[in-house]
């Protein structure tokens, strides 16, 4: 079960008791945030993509979109999801529970600046139902990510 992947993920930074487990889906930015009960913004979305045949997470805050020009910027390809039934063998995670806490190894780890200025953040856990409560500083020291980027505009 991918949550407790992620679970044993957090074990290394004393955590693992953090993750919250709801009742009712938290699989999408709108449902996870009447869940915990904060703003859509606070969020952290994961977000899957291909880079050639390597697959990539980008972790955003939930009202931001990802910005064609800037991704292709940064990574030198146009922005391509990964596909719905191939999210979970690639990256260790289905749809709706997609983490940085608990991936498959080989598989990089951004993080948008779009997170920067928030007080709180909050990941799902690899579950449909789940999240845990961080401070995007807090997401950068736990996280294996590769580095920050700009590749997200607001849709707020």
């Amino acid at each position: 079960m991918a949550i407790e992947k992620a679970r044993e993920y957090l074990k290394k930074y004393g955590m693992e008791n953090e993750i919250m487990e709801f009742d009712v889906s938290s699989a999408t930015v709108e449902k996870a945030a009447a869940a915990i009960g904060c703003s859509e913004r606070e969020i952290a979305k994961t977000l899957s993509f291909l880079i050639g045949e390597r697959a990539i997470l980008i972790v955003a805050a939930g009202d931001a979109k990802i910005d064609n020009a800037k991704y292709k910027a940064e990574f030198h390809t146009k922005a391509k999801m990964i596909p719905f039934d191939l999210v979970e063998p690639m990256v260790g995670h289905a749809v709706g529970g997609v983490c940085p806490f608990g991936i498959h190894d080989g598989v990089t780890v951004y993080l948008d600046v779009s997170l920067r200025d928030l007080k709180t953040v909050y990941p799902a856990c690899g579950s449909a139902n789940s999240a845990i409560r961080l401070t995007p500083a807090q997401l950068e020291r736990i996280t294996c990510h590769e580095k920050w980027i700009d590749v997200c505009r607001s849709i707020a």
